[in-house]
């Protein structure tokens, strides 16, 4: 990798999650003048304590891409995170690599975070050299084309911008029609894993000489960041990444759709894809893994709730808070619609609780940088809000112990859908909901210290206890939304005295779980 040769070209930013063959800011490129960037700083490492597979995974596939540019005959100029000369900032890099190339321009492709965006725009607008932003192909839908879907929208819902997808796309699409006549089936895919099923085992990556050496490199510089470092198993190349999707295709898809909710102890991945990871970092193509996916269903390999699921997840769900996120930026990361003043409970990093959902799921993600989506919705995100935690403290533990977490994936999803902070942008109603659910969706309950069928009492399942004090707690902002007239009216039927009681039982279990308030 070229590090130190002159150039009157161009300089050519290459950021970690930007490892697509395709990236705009390389469309154009001279071999012979211009020079691809590629930095590991620490303004990027820490300004979360990232779950120490994440880093690995993103030093470990920037390298991997790098030897690939290198190899398809482009000039690179790669930082590693311990170089002596290291600046630690992406604008330091830039400023560093202009001084010592002779480079005259700089290209990059827009960030997908906003907190790096506006650096990079800073140093752009005060740089000495004409520094020109592209826009992020990697996505399905523009900006631009949010923009214009949303409008003068009351409501942004994604389920209407998911059939606005499916036309542009065509995905799924039977002519003007959605194939089997509906656009989704969601019902469907909400069954309860019996007893005597087991997930499928599955693959991992083993890690290529160069994915050793960064992982190696961030036990060693990062000791004291979350996670562990054993059993790394994400892709690191295109070729691996291709690996797990086809695994997934062929293997795991055909059942997705029915078991993608159900919950099992010590079952990280059920028939999960493993692949958010490998598109938030460019690694895969988003349009054409919903291709493939419709292509299985096309063969008869594959039931349409299957792939009309995970295509949703990806032409729906993904498209859709990348652009909520931008549109609503920077403001969107204050919200806190609920008044959420608590703090995060040690237990989340820790696991050591009594709940059982809980344990499993916080040492899944612990141990993996993973926990599919469920999990974070409906056991962490659900509890987080229940208790009433702060969202910058929601925010802040998202970001950090998941390997495919960046802001504008994980904002959207930690303020509009796991705590309701956004006030209902995101989602019509928050997602609460009792121990009932977790029990119909796992098997967690019946080894549970916790009763799950006590409504009240210490040793009642917490998500019990807090679930009615929630909705008391909260009743200015959410006593007139329609989706839950139905509980409020549970609510109201119990009477002045008795929702006293449960204020003070969910006041209790909140204290009691360590939720005590952040001042």
């Amino acid at each position: 990798m070229n590090t130190d040769t002159t150039s009157s070209g161009t300089i050519r930013l290459v950021l970690g999650d930007q490892l697509a063959d395709t990236l705009s800011a390389l469309d154009g490129v001279d071999r012979r003048n211009d020079i691809v960037l590629m930095a590991e700083v620490n303004d990027e490492a820490t300004y979360v304590r990232h779950h120490k597979q994440k880093i690995a995974l993103v030093f470990a596939a920037m390298r991997n891409h790098a030897a690939r540019l290198t190899a398809a005959g482009l000039r690179v100029r790669y930082v590693r995170i311990d170089a002596p000369q290291n600046s630690h900032s992406i604008a330091g890099e830039l400023a560093r690599g202009l001084a010592e190339t002779g480079c005259s321009r700089i290209v990059m492709t827009e960030c997908g975070e906003w907190r790096l965006a506006t650096a990079l725009q800073a140093f752009a607008d005060s740089a000495a050299v004409p520094v020109e932003i592209r826009a992020d192909r990697r996505f399905i839908c523009s900006g631009e084309r949010f923009r214009d879907w949303a409008g003068e929208r009351r409501q942004l819902r994604m389920e209407f911008f998911y059939r606005e997808m499916r036309r542009d796309t065509g995905l799924l699409m039977d002519g003007a029609e959605p194939e089997g006549g509906r656009w989704n089936f969601d019902a469907e895919n909400r069954q309860r894993l019996p007893r005597d099923l087991r997930p499928p085992a599955r693959a991992r990556t083993v890690p290529n000489a160069t994915t050793v050496e960064a992982i190696a490199d961030v036990a060693r510089l990062y000791p004291d960041h979350f996670g562990d470092l054993d059993g790394f198993g994400w892709p690191t190349t295109a070729a691996e990444a291709e690996a797990v999707l086809e695994d997934f295709l062929v293997n795991i898809l055909p059942d997705f759709g029915t078991w993608q909710d159900a919950m099992a102890r010590g079952e990280p991945w059920m028939w999960h894809g493993l692949i958010a990871s490998s598109l938030n970092i460019g690694l895969l193509d988003p349009l054409d893994t919903c291709r493939r996916a419709e292509a299985v269903y096309r063969a008869g390999r594959a039931p349409l709730n299957a792939v009309e699921g995970f295509i949703r997840q990806i032409l729906g769900w993904r498209e859709f808070v990348r652009g909520v996120y931008w549109l609503k930026m920077p403001g969107y990361g204050a919200f806190n619609a609920l008044d959420a003043d608590r703090k995060l409970p040690d237990f989340f990093w820790s696991a050591e609780t009594d709940m059982a959902c809980v344990a499993d799921a916080v040492a899944t993600t612990r141990n993996h940088a993973y926990a599919h989506h469920i999990q974070r919705l409906m056991v962490t995100g659900n509890l987080a809000m229940l208790l009433g935690v702060h969202p910058d403290a929601v925010d802040d533990w998202y970001m950090t112990v998941y390997a495919d977490a960046y802001e504008w994936v994980e904002m959207p999803n930690t303020r509009g859908m796991a705590t309701f902070a956004d006030g209902g942008i995101i989602g019509s109603k928050p997602y609460a909901a009792s121990g009932a659910y977790i029990n119909r969706m796992s098997d967690y309950c019946g080894n549970c210290r916790f009763d799950v069928k006590a409504k009240s009492g210490a040793a009642a399942c917490p998500f019990n206890r807090l679930y009615w004090g929630f909705l008391e707690r909260n009743r200015t902002v959410l006593g007139k939304n329609v989706r839950l007239a139905m509980p409020y009216r549970t609510l109201d039927g119990f009477g002045a005295a008795k929702r006293e009681t449960l204020l003070d039982d969910a006041e209790a279990a909140r204290t009691m779980l360590g939720a005590t308030p952040r001042r």
